[in-house]
Parts: structure tokens; C-alpha cells; sequence
């Protein structure tokens, strides 16, 4: 077995691998950029590499760093992770080379599948089904629209080497296909340093499911049952689970035997994932191989009680595995959401800063200790203070839970949500709040067009379902009365003057267009610490919880009922409000007295300004292109400039007819939040 083994990644995935190697006994080595020299995987390994500036072309994707990092520090083997150099067969050929141990499959794999053309054509060469489609490299836009045309829309433009939805377009006619292939080449070549692009059918209605292999270098290969990997936005996975709701065990066994035959095939070591499109009949073709470990392996793990990582490193040294798969088995059901950086209720923008805030909820299950199960367990590489910088993806956390079943296990998945406090930034908690609400998620009938279906036309507050609005009211006049009573309990207080605790309150949601709602409440202590009886709209809310006032996440039950949820004192328009969350619906209530309400319906409405004709950058960002001139007509809906952040493209469009007065920002300058880049007169 290794003594030191050094991670060629950063963020959550090298927590994840330095947890397990530290288990085993294995010394660890961190590599860090420039942007990364705090962060919580270079504290947490044994020993840190400085290896550039915080570009991940000039660090993370250098291999002659890497590979000296590991011969400066006398590591014996590299894991990857995932992205960067996992799947870049140069660089596990260079590892081999330099004699350090590649801790993934041998170079000839990763070249035969990481390469989806040619992977492709081995899947047929082994009998795996695979889509309709042409797989050669594709030269120019006109000639896609050919063969698109000769396949049939809709067709699916895909980079060669692409991954993590980055260089893959859905093309629904002529015009989609001429701009998608475009678009992917650019972003395939940005991403990967590889701009070849193929095309192939769409399944429509489709599922995404996907296979977990584990292969040794004595020949043995078994697959660790299914992901289902359907949920996905702008092609990129937000919840996983494990198994799928979905398929039958004769399709399980068909998808696993392939999967087998196709590792076999090209002599797989290490663990992979064979990537599957499922259509509503259960037939099945093969999309690609990922040659690496996945982000949302640790479903995987909590069905079958195997740590992937550790395997991966076992079977680098050369060991083999002791289980066949008869040996592999299936317990309960395990959900994985990814916490993203990103500000749902703006389209999903990129949101970097530093976390002023970062708790997770409590964990019972842990990174490398797959003994704990039907718990939570949070896979990160960020902490409280840290930076979430533009330079890299959007993922924070991995919140994964297993339950007895499925439905055990939404419904942890929705408590730990709840208890999930980030600050700082914006996260898509709300929004995975809301998926795992929705009627056809909870009953398992969905695909992956499933978000552009119901959340076509954007994410907004309203879409956020709560059973029972009156619980926030009624968990803000809580707050606000405990408050009080602690208020009225200090010592030294004038007389006439002291603070008087008051059984009426009136609770006001405020409304961003001025359309507020009043509440009136009563409130009575019950007689106890932590206890109160709140009426709202004549129902009774008996609530208690010992959590402290200035706690955010506050844990309690409500009518003999566990809860927990989030209340924060003021926002940045009004230190006075109490913010209160629970299941992804947040309100900003003023709690005040009947009389300050009557006060407070007087007030006029102050109504935002109109920014209409300004375009302004939404996040921070590197402007890379203005598409647009000074006194050049504009038409609503045309593109203006492109902003790239988090290694995504992100392109502003003209919300209305215009003529551009100025253009006020310049190609590669560095964006703030509501920077103005253009100014239509």
C-alpha cells in the first residue's frame, strides 16, 4: 500500500480523497493555486504544493506541475478527482512515464472511452446499444446542419472530450444547430483544449441513468447497481439518487451486463461510471464512459456500503477485489443535492463572495466511514470565512442523505435542507427545496426535461411550495415574542419606561412591488420556557424550541411536530425584519403592534428605480465579448455581451428595442455586480 499519495484537485473532491486516505494510513499532499492558498483542502492534507496563479489552465490542468509536485514531496501515486487532468490520458501516460502511480484506469482506457467518438464505437464492437448518430468529427457549422438534417431533429451537439454539461447543445432546427455547434466548439476548446464536436439523436422524454463499475487489474469487474441522474439544468445534474425510481431489475441486470462487457472490453481498473439514455419503454443506449470518479458517488456508497475512494486506491496498488457480484447489495435509498454558488431567483447567475456564513446541518454520516447509514453526511470544500471564488465551478457541498425508502429519504432531504445555513452568497437551496416538493418528483414520474418543463420561464419565489404559509407567521411572532420576554427580563430598567412583553402582535410580510400582507396574532406563553401558543387566521401553532435567539437555523416542534428552519434578524432594506425560511419559502416579516401596523399601511410605497435602459453585469465576471456599437439599433432579445464566470459563458440579451447611447465597460475587463456595460438612449 501507498505511504503518500498527492491530489491533483482542489475543493470538496480533495477533502473527500484526503478523509479516506487518512483512514487507511496514507500521508496526504495538497496542490493549490494562487486563489487557493486558504483553502480547506490545502488545511486539511498533511502537505501543500503552491502551483500557479489562479487561472486553472496556468495550475490545475498543468501536468508537469502536478507530476513534479509528487516527485518534490516523494508521493508514490496521484488521484485525480474529478475534472481538470481525470480524464486526460496524456497526463496518466506522463504519471506511469515518471513512475508515480496514476490512481484511476491505464492511459489506453481513458484514450479507448474518454474519447466519446471513439468510445462509441467500441460500445457497438461490444454489443452495447448505442443512439443513432454520426461520430466523426464535425468540421465546420454547415456541415452539422446537414447531418442534423439527415438524422432528424432534435439532435444533440456534443464536444469530444466535454463533461459537466460544458460543450453540449440540444438543436431543435437549422438555426440551433448552425449557433449550437458554434457555441460548443468555443466552450469544448476553453474547457478541454479539444474543439471536436459529433452529433446524434435525442431521445425525447428521455432518463439519464448511469452505471457504477469498479474493475481490478486481475481481470474482475462488477457494477455497484444505478445512479438516477435525470434532474438536471442546462445539462448539468442538480439531484441524484440511488436506485432509480424507474427502471426494472431486468433492466438493471441488461445495463449492468453491458456496462461489465464494455469495461471489460478495453480491460477497465479502477472505478467508472457508464453513462446510459433511457427512453419510457426502458430501452436503453449508451452516451459515454466517465473514466474517473463521479460527483455524486457517495449515493453509490450508501446503498452498498463500499467506499469508492478507497477501492480506487486499493486496486492501484495492485490489490484485487474480494467480492463478486453476487456479493453486491442493495439497502435503502440514498439522495445526493448539489449546493451550487448560484442566486436561483436570477436566472441561476453565478454568486461569488466570501461565506460570512457556513453551517451545515448536523451530520451522522461521514466521508471514508461507510459503517453509519440512514442519515446525513455533507461532502465540502469550503468553510466559514472562506472565498468562493469566480475562477472555478459554482459547486459549495454535496448534502447526501439515505433513508429506508425513498420517501424516508425526501423527507430527510428536505429537513437537512432547512437546516442548511449559507450567508454571503446566494445558493440553489430554495430551488432544490422546491424540486424535491414537486408532485411529479415525490411520485417519480419525471425526465430530464423535467426543470425546463416546469421551470421553463425562469424560478421565482412564488414557485417555492409550502404547505402552510401561516407557520412563518406564526414562527416570526415566536421569535419576535421571545425576544421581547428576554428584553423585559434585563435588570435596571426606568420605570415607566421598561419593555412591556404584550400578548397582540400584528405580523407583516412585506412585498417587493408594495403589496404587503397583515396578520393579526395573538400570542399567549403557554407557561413555559421556550413555549408559546400562537393564532393565526384562527388555527393554533403550539410551538417550542430551546434554541438560542441568535441562532438562524432554530429547531423545535410545532403542534407535537419536529421542525426546523431558519429566521435571521434584519436584510439590507430593513434592519427591523425577521427573515423567516422553511422548506426553500422565505418570508421578510415586520412583527410590531397592532397599532404600529394601522401606522405602517399610511406609508407610501417607494418603488424601485427603472434600470431598464441600462444592461448591467449580474455578477462579477470577465467581460469577453460586446456585441454591440455605439448608435447601433438594438432589437429586444439580441445579444449584447458575454460574460464568463465559473468556467461558464454567461450572455446578456437586450431586454428591449433601443439605439446604444454608450458602451461603458471594455472586452476583458473585470466585472462587479450591476456594473453598467452598455446604455441605450
Amino acid at each position: 500500500m501507498f505511504k503518500k499519495i498527492l491530489i491533483a484537485n482542489r475543493g470538496e473532491i480533495a477533502c473527500r480523497v484526503i478523509a479516506t486516505a487518512k483512514r487507511m494510513g496514507i500521508a496526504t499532499v495538497a496542490v493549490y493555486s494562487e486563489a487557493d492558498r486558504n483553502a480547506r483542502h490545502v488545511a486539511l492534507a498533511d502537505e501543500a504544493v503552491h502551483i500557479g496563479p489562479a487561472s486553472s489552465r496556468e495550475s490545475y490542468l498543468v501536468a508537469a506541475k502536478i507530476i513534479a509536485a509528487a516527485k518534490q514531496t516523494g508521493a508514490q501515486a496521484i488521484h485525480p478527482g474529478y475534472g481538470f487532468l481525470s480524464e486526460n490520458e496524456e497526463f496518466a501516460r506522463l504519471c506511469e512515464e515518471q513512475g508515480v502511480v496514476f490512481i484511476g484506469p491505464k492511459h489506453e482506457a481513458i484514450a479507448a472511452m474518454g474519447d466519446k467518438i471513439a468510445s462509441k464505437k467500441l460500445a457497438a464492437q461490444a454489443k452495447v446499444n448505442t443512439i443513432p448518430g454520426v461520430n466523426e468529427a464535425i468540421e465546420s457549422p454547415e456541415k452539422a446542419v446537414e447531418i442534423a438534417k439527415g438524422i432528424g431533429y432534435p439532435v444533440m451537439i456534443k464536444a469530444s472530450a466535454g463533461g459537466g454539461g460544458k460543450g453540449l447543445r440540444v438543436a431543435y432546427n437549422d438555426k440551433e444547430a448552425h449557433e449550437g455547434f458554434a457555441s460548443c466548439r468555443n466552450e469544448a476548446r476553453n474547457s478541454f483544449g479539444d474543439d471536436r464536436v459529433f452529433i446524434e439523436k435525442f431521445v425525447e422524454e428521455p432518463r439519464h441513468i448511469e452505471i457504477q463499475l469498479l474493475g481490478d487489474a486481475h481481470g474482475n469487474v462488477v457494477f455497484l447497481n444505478e445512479r438516477e441522474c435525470s434532474i438536471q439544468r442546462r445539462h448539468q445534474k442538480v439531484i441524484e439518487e440511488a436506485p432509480s425510481p424507474f427502471i426494472s431489475d431486468e433492466t438493471r441486470a441488461a445495463m449492468g451486463a453491458q456496462a461489465v462487457a464494455l469495461a471489460k472490453a478495453v480491460k477497465y481498473q479502477s472505478a467508472g461510471t457508464v453513462e446510459f439514455v433511457v427512453g419510457k419503454d426502458q430501452s436503453f443506449y449508451f452516451l459515454e464512459m466517465n473514466t474517473r470518479l463521479q460527483v455524486e458517488h457517495p449515493v453509490t456508497e450508501c446503498i452498498t456500503g463500499l467506499d469508492l475512494v478507497e477501492w480506487m486506491i486499493r486496486v492501484a496498488a495492485g490489490e484485487k477485489l474480494p467480492f463478486a457480484q453476487t456479493d453486491i447489495q442493495r439497502h435503502g435509498w440514498s439522495i445526493e443535492c448539489r449546493i451550487n454558488a448560484e442566486d436561483p431567483f436570477r436566472n441561476f447567475l453565478p454568486s461569488t463572495g466570501r461565506l460570512i456564513r457556513f453551517q451545515p446541518p448536523e451530520t451522522t454520516m461521514f466521508q471514508s466511514d461507510t459503517s453509519k447509514w440512514m442519515g446525513v453526511r455533507v461532502d465540502t470544500g469550503v468553510q466559514e470565512g472562506g472565498e468562493i471564488s469566480m475562477h472555478y465551478d459554482s459547486m459549495i457541498a454535496k448534502l447526501i442523505v439515505h433513508g429506508r425508502d425513498r420517501q424516508d429519504a425526501i423527507q430527510k432531504m428536505r429537513e437537512a435542507l432547512n437546516g442548511f445555513v449559507i450567508r454571503g452568497i446566494s445558493s440553489n437551496i430554495p430551488f432544490q427545496a422546491a424540486l424535491l416538493a414537486h408532485p411529479d418528483f415525490v411520485s417519480g414520474h419525471f425526465n430530464t426535461g423535467f426543470i425546463a418543463e416546469h421551470f421553463g420561464k425562469g424560478f421565482h419565489a412564488e414557485d417555492v411550495p409550502h404547505a402552510d404559509h401561516d407557520f412563518l407567521v406564526a414562527l416570526a411572532a415566536f421569535v419576535r415574542r421571545k425576544s421581547r420576554e428576554r428584553a423585559a427580563s434585563l435588570s435596571g430598567q426606568l420605570p415607566g419606561y421598561d419593555v412591556k412583553v404584550g400578548q397582540a402582535y400584528a405580523v407583516i410580510t412585506l412585498d417587493a412591488k408594495g403589496d404587503h400582507q397583515y396578520h393579526d396574532v395573538e400570542v399567549d406563553d403557554a407557561g413555559g420556557r421556550g413555549t408559546a401558543v400562537i393564532k393565526v387566521n384562527d388555527k393554533n401553532y403550539a410551538i417550542h424550541s430551546n434554541s438560542r435567539l441568535n441562532d438562524i437555523a432554530i429547531e423545535g416542534t410545532v403542534n407535537g411536530q419536529p421542525f426546523t428552519a431558519q429566521v435571521e434578524r434584519g436584510s439590507a432594506k430593513n434592519p427591523l425584519v425577521l427573515q423567516v425560511q422553511h422548506h426553500g419559502r422565505r418570508i421578510d416579516a415586520l412583527v410590531v403592534s397592532p397599532r404600529m401596523a394601522e401606522l405602517y399601511r399610511q406609508m407610501p410605497f417607494k418603488a424601485p428605480p427603472d434600470l431598464s435602459r441600462f444592461v448591467l453585469s449580474p455578477m462579477p465576471g470577465l467581460l469577453v465579448d460586446v456585441a454591440v456599437t455605439v448608435g447601433q439599433k438594438v432589437q429586444a432579445g439580441e445579444r449584447v455581451a458575454v460574460i464568463e464566470a465559473m468556467k461558464m459563458e454567461n450572455v446578456l440579451f437586450a431586454a428591449q428595442d433601443g439605439v446604444v447611447k454608450s458602451v461603458l465597460a471594455s472586452k476583458g475587463e473585470s466585472l462587479t455586480v450591476d456594473q453598467v456595460i452598455v446604455e441605450f438612449a
